[in-house]
C-alpha cells in the first residue's frame, strides 16, 4: 500500500520523465464532497492539539480564528494524508488490475473542493521466452575423497574443541580467544556502534580495524588499555573513514583452545549412535558429506538450468519490482546479523560498508530472483501446470508435521494456503523443466 509520506505535492505529473511501458498504469481520483469535507475537519481537529494562538488554551481555538490566521491552506496537505490509503482503495475497486509492487502516489492538484490523486500502479510485465526445452542440461556425478573426509574431520575437531581459562597473570597470544569490553571514541565524544561488552574476539581473525587485535596481544585478564587507530581510508562510514580514534579495552578473560583427543570421552560427547571409533566415525561422515553433496549438485543443477533458460528470456523487468526484493533481501540480512548478537549499525562498523553499499551488492539477486520469477510463471503458464487444493492440503500437513505445529500455526506462520500452493507450483515447474532438458 501507498504510504503517507510518498504523497508529492505537485501541479502537473512528469510523465516525460519515464517512458510510458505496458506495465505501468496511472490512475486518477478525485477525492471531493463530504469525503473532503471531513478530512479537512479530521485535519483541523489534529492541528487545534499543537496551535498556539495568543487568548485561546491549546486545543481550544476555533476554526474560524484558526483559518483566518494561518488559511485553509494549512489543513491540505493533513487532509490530502488522512485520505490516501482510502484513494488507493477506491482506485482499485473496480480494477482488473493486479499489482506486483507497491504503487507511487503524485498529488496531481488540491483546493479548496477537493484533491486528485494519481496512483502509478506496475503489473507483471510481459514474457517471452525463446527457449526453454532441449538445453541439455545435466547435473554432475556426486564423487566423494579422502581428502574431504579428512577436512571435514578437522572440521568436526574444531567445533568440539573446547576453549579452556588461562591462568590469570597469562597474557593475550595470537590465537587466544579474549573475552574484552570495548568502546570506540572521536575527538574524545563515544561514536555509534563502537560498544561491546564481553564481547569474545579471537586474535588474529582480522575482525576488527587493523592494529586493534596486534594491540590487545600482550594484555593481561583486568588490564586496561586505550588503543590509538586510525580507521582506514575507504572506510563505508564516511564519519570514520581515515579518522583518528581512540577504543578503550578491558580483557575480562583469556581463553585459549584446546583440541580433542579421538578418545571414549569424545565419543560419548559426540553421541552418534554406533559411531565408537576413528573408522566409524569416517563412515559416517562420509555419508554426511554424500547426501549434503547430492544436495549442494542438486541447488547447482537447477540453478545452472535457470540461468540457461534465462539468457533464453526478453521481459523489461520493472525497477519497482527489483527494489522490492532488495528490501526483503536486506530484511532477510539483518534478521541474520540480528541472530548473531549484532545490529546492522554495528555490522556496517566492523565491516567497513554501508546500507548503500549492501543494497548495491544485493541487487544482482534481487534481479535475477525476480527473472526467475517472471520465467517460471510463464512456463508454468505454457505447460499448464496447476496445483489442485487437495496437494495444496496435503503440503500443508507435512509442513505442519515437519515444523511441529498445527496447520493453522504453520499456515500463519508461512503466509497462508496460497504461499503453500505457490511453492508448490514452483517445484513443479521445475521439475517439468528438468524432464525437459535430460
Amino acid at each position: 500500500m501507498a504510504k503517507k509520506s510518498e504523497v508529492k505535492e505537485e501541479k502537473e505529473l512528469k510523465n516525460n520523465k519515464k517512458e510510458e511501458k505496458s506495465y505501468i498504469h496511472d490512475i486518477e481520483v478525485k477525492m471531493e464532497g463530504e469525503t473532503w469535507t471531513k478530512a479537512l475537519d479530521q485535519a483541523f481537529k489534529k492541528k487545534q492539539q499543537t496551535v498556539k494562538v495568543d487568548g485561546f488554551r491549546k486545543g481550544k481555538v476555533p476554526r474560524s480564528v484558526y483559518e483566518k490566521r494561518f488559511g485553509k491552506e494549512s489543513l491540505y496537505l493533513d487532509a490530502v494524508d488522512l485520505l490516501v490509503d482510502e484513494a488507493y482503495q477506491k482506485a482499485m475497486k473496480d480494477s482488473t488490475l493486479t499489482p506486483v509492487a507497491k504503487p507511487s502516489v503524485d498529488l496531481k492538484d488540491v483546493s479548496e473542493s477537493g484533491c486528485t490523486f494519481v496512483f502509478r500502479v506496475i503489473t507483471k510485465p510481459e514474457v517471452k521466452i525463446k527457449k526453454y526445452k532441449g538445453l541439455n542440461i545435466k547435473p554432475k556425478e556426486v564423487k566423494i575423497n579422502d581428502d574431504e573426509i579428512q577436512h571435514e574431520m578437522g572440521h568436526l575437531l574444531e567445533r568440539y574443541t573446547e576453549l579452556v581459562s588461562k591462568d590469570e597473570n597469562s597474557k593475550v597470544e595470537n590465537g587466544d580467544v579474549a573475552i574484552i569490553d570495548f568502546e570506540g571514541f572521536k575527538d574524545g565524544v563515544a561514536f555509534d556502534g563502537g560498544k561491546g561488552e564481553n564481547y569474545s574476539l579471537e586474535i588474529g581473525s582480522n575482525t576488527f580495524i587493523p592494529g586493534f587485535e596486534e594491540q590487545i596481544i600482550g594484555m593481561k585478564v583486568g588490564e586496561k588499555k586505550d588503543l590509538n587507530l586510525t580507521f582506514p581510508k575507504d572506510y563505508g562510514a564516511k564519519d570514520l573513514a581515515g579518522k583518528d580514534v581512540v577504543f578503550k579495552v578491558k580483557v575480562n578473560e583469556i581463553k585459549v583452545k584446546q583440541t580433542r583427543e579421538l578418545d571414549e570421552d569424545f565419543f560419548e560427547d559426540l553421541g552418534i549412535d554406533g559411531v565408537d571409533s576413528e573408522d566409524k566415525l569416517k563412515n559416517h561422515i562420509k555419508e554426511n558429506l554424500k547426501k549434503q553433496k547430492e544436495v549442494e549438485v542438486e541447488n547447482d543443477y537447477v540453478d545452472e538450468l535457470l540461468d540457461a533458460v534465462g539468457k533464453n528470456v526478453e521481459v523489461d523487468i520493472p525497477e519497482e519490482m527489483v527494489e522490492e526484493e532488495v528490501d526483503r533481501l536486506m530484511h532477510r540480512f539483518e534478521h541474520q546479523v540480528r541472530s548473531q548478537g549484532l545490529s546492522l549499525d554495528l555490522y556496517y562498523q566492523f565491516s567497513g560498508s554501508t546500507e548503500a553499499d549492501l543494497r548495491s551488492q544485493m541487487e544482482k539477486d534481487a534481479y535475477n530472483n525476480v527473472l526467475y520469477r517472471l520465467m517460471l510463471e510463464e512456463i508454468q503458464s505454457l505447460e499448464d501446470i496447476h496445483i489442485s487444493d487437495e496437494e495444496a492440503e496435503k503440503e500443508a500437513e507435512k509442513l505442519a508435521k515437519d515444523y511441529q505445529l498445527t496447520k493453522e500455526e504453520m499456515l500463519k506462520e508461512f503466509g497462508g494456503m496460497e504461499f503453500v500452493k505457490y511453492d508448490l507450483e514452483v517445484r513443479k515447474v521445475i521439475d517439468k523443466l528438468k524432464e525437459l532438458n535430460k
